[in-house]
């Protein structure tokens, strides 16, 4: 037993850093492909042709085409381009105030701790699925209603998680000491909150980015989140699914990469365990 344990040791860094190159590769596939857009093709997703419709892959079409004609690729590309660029959004204007709340709830205590926790605790109370669905009703088919209801429902995870971290932080003694020889607020997050809390933020953060991600096409897919004609795979599996008998290798292409998408992200984090 003691040799099948010292032969397995270095195999688990090995893997994880397999892991995560893998991740990386495929999320930087996924930027490109949502920087570019159709452009990258130079087919506009949203050209009908009906006598072209549920066309197998072939030159012209790579990936063949929907039930209107449409070529899946510049469809594919085009929605990787609307879920990542809400992705990133969300999760950027769910991060900052959720970690500098975080940050002043740990650093002043008391009345400020009590009343930024009960905030937040209010937000949870609020299912976050309900609070889209409300901002979806609200406007129907706007993206900005998906993108509100998800940083809303995000920033609590990166206060809980800041606030937390930073209240052991700022009770070890290198933070005493650093306070004692006169270092400033800044000083202090650069030298020793930063470098403490950044790598678990990052770890929420593609989390975050793969349940927005998850959100808009399950939203898109029961109609109540992005509408036809706009390229959305949620939305794109909704409008092939009719067709699955005759084309099922259509419907299966959004549902790929909404996978890939969400493993890409949960690799390149080591994606096995949250912080």
């Amino acid at each position: 037993m003691e040799q099948v344990n010292t032969l397995s040791a270095p195999i688990t860094p090995i893997k994880r850093q397999s892991a995560q190159l893998l991740g990386y590769a495929l999320m930087t596939c996924l930027v490109v492909a949502a920087i570019g857009g159709p452009d990258l093709i130079g087919i506009d997703p949203a050209k009908q042709s009906l006598l072209a419709t549920l066309e197998r892959p072939s030159f012209a079409h790579p990936l063949g085409t929907d039930h209107l004609g449409r070529d899946m690729t510049a469809r594919l590309l085009a929605g990787a381009q609307l879920s990542l660029s809400l992705a990133c959004l969300s999760v950027i204007t769910a991060g900052l105030p959720g970690t500098i709340l975080g940050v002043l709830a740990a650093w002043f205590g008391g009345w400020t701790d009590r009343i930024l926790g009960a905030f937040a605790d209010a937000v949870l109370a609020l299912p976050g699925l309900l609070l889209v669905l409300m901002l979806a009703a609200i406007s129907p088919g706007s993206w900005w209603a998906l993108y509100a209801g998800i940083s809303l429902t995000l920033w609590v995870e990166y206060f809980r998680y800041t606030r937390q971290r930073a209240r052991i932080v700022l009770a070890e003694p290198s933070v005493e000491a650093s306070r004692m020889l006169g270092l400033g607020p800044w000083l202090l997050l650069r030298r020793h909150l930063i470098p403490e809390i950044g790598p678990g933020l990052l770890t929420i953060a593609a989390f975050g980015a793969a349940t927005a991600v998850t959100s808009v096409a399950a939203l898109g897919f029961v109609s109540v989140g992005i509408r036809p004609p706009t390229a959305e795979w949620g939305v794109m599996m909704t409008e092939l699914l009719p067709y699955w008998r005759e084309a099922p290798f259509l419907i299966l292409q959004p549902v790929v990469c909404l996978v890939i998408t969400v493993l890409a992200l949960h690799l390149s984090v080591g994606g096995l365990r949250r912080p």
